[in-house]
């Protein structure tokens, strides 16, 4: 682009100030400006204001999508607003980073996947586990065969639950779209296609204490769900607010007919990963490359992708997919069987990227 990609931000709380981290640099680079936001909070516009001084206080979402100043919107809402202002950014011509789930309901994911299959425009889908140096290479090696054909797999992740937004804890929330949801776009990324799933889904805690207040929970908390991929690829994944601590257990266990290989810390905030291989019969330990990877890095990817005019490596359908996969796990608990996925999605696509870094090492050699 011939300027800063000039971005809007709807939604400015917690999350927001952890993508703020990541657009902060890229701000003082010149990459990028964020010209517009809107909060219902005037506190969490006044100190969006004062990270980014520059920013226009919308009216409203609408305001935000319709300024012909924006190039790309952020939708860092609750997440039952996700699939429907995601949607209007899209439509509005903008390019969409879209915080996870990417919508709640089926019917706004196909709208959302089908608008990106018929645009020039990028659309960015959290969670951006696929991005991180650790997924990345760990991705490589088991593309390569390093550990064989992957028959079993695990993934956890689980804490108490947030004490702040009721709508964490009703219909459209849940610990299945809320943290669930980094495990099953982890497991895909790596495994393809879910085939079938069989879940237990529930809700333990029915009182929860938000925002200093007693409310009823209408929404999941616990859910131990399987996952089918065919051809005998099994997974299965933990999660919920009913976690308390979890020691040494690594996020995302793979096992290969020639070996194993575990992904340190959580898959949102890794620490490397340890790799054990048949032919050496020892635990090889990689320590994690870059510490200090946010897991908002996706709106970095956002900007990048459209300074250099390429598609983004996490793709809309493979987002489509994973609530495909949610929305089956909560109704095979609901029903007591397994349910059919009939969706599929293209494998994450690391060319591009691979390239980039090629280009900026040749600048860099030749700089010297």
């Amino acid at each position: 682009m011939s300027h800063p990609v000039r971005i809007g931000i709807i939604g400015l709380g917690r999350v927001f100030e952890r993508y703020a981290i990541v657009i902060e640099p890229m701000v003082r680079a010149g990459r990028a400006v964020v010209v517009s936001g809107y909060d219902p909070s005037p506190e969490r516009c006044a100190v969006a204001q004062a990270l980014f001084p520059g920013m226009r206080v919308a009216r409203d979402a609408q305001d935000v999508i319709a300024s012909d100043d924006v190039d790309a919107v952020l939708v860092l809402t609750s997440m039952q607003e996700h699939g429907e202002l995601a949607a209007a950014a899209y439509r509005g011509g903008k390019h969409v980073l879209v915080e996870k789930p990417m919508a709640t309901s089926l019917i706004e994911a196909a709208e959302l996947v089908s608008l990106s299959q018929t645009s020039d425009r990028l659309l960015v889908c959290a969670p951006h586990v696929l991005l991180s140096p650790t997924y990345r290479e760990m991705h490589r090696r088991l593309r390569a065969g390093e550990i064989g054909d992957v028959k079993l797999a695990r993934a956890l992740y689980g804490w108490s639950g947030p004490w702040w937004g009721e709508w964490f804890y009703q219909p459209g929330g849940g610990a299945l779209f809320d943290l669930g949801v980094y495990n099953v776009t982890s497991l895909c990324g790596f495994l393809g296609s879910v085939r079938r799933v069989t879940a237990l889904v529930g809700t333990a805690i029915k009182e929860r204490i938000v925002n200093g207040e007693p409310m009823a929970v209408t929404a999941d908390d616990n859910a131990q769900v399987l996952l089918d991929f065919g051809n005998e690829v099994y997974a299965c994944v933990t999660t919920g607010f009913t976690i308390q601590k979890y020691g040494r257990a690594p996020a995302i266990e793979l096992y290969g007919l020639e070996g194993s290989m575990n992904m340190l810390g959580d898959d949102w905030a890794p620490r490397g990963f340890e790799l054990w291989r048949s032919q050496t019969d020892f635990w090889e330990s990689h320590d994690e490359s870059a510490p200090d990877w946010p897991w908002t890095d996706g709106v970095e990817h956002l900007v990048s992708c459209i300074e250099r005019g390429v598609p983004s490596v996490t793709r809309p359908e493979q987002s489509y997919h994973v609530l495909e996969v949610m929305l089956a796990a909560m109704r095979s608990a609901e029903l007591g069987r397994a349910i059919d996925i009939t969706s599929e999605f293209p494998q994450p696509d690391y060319s591009h990227e691979a390239q980039f870094v090629m280009d900026e090492r040749r600048k860099h050699d030749t700089s010297r």
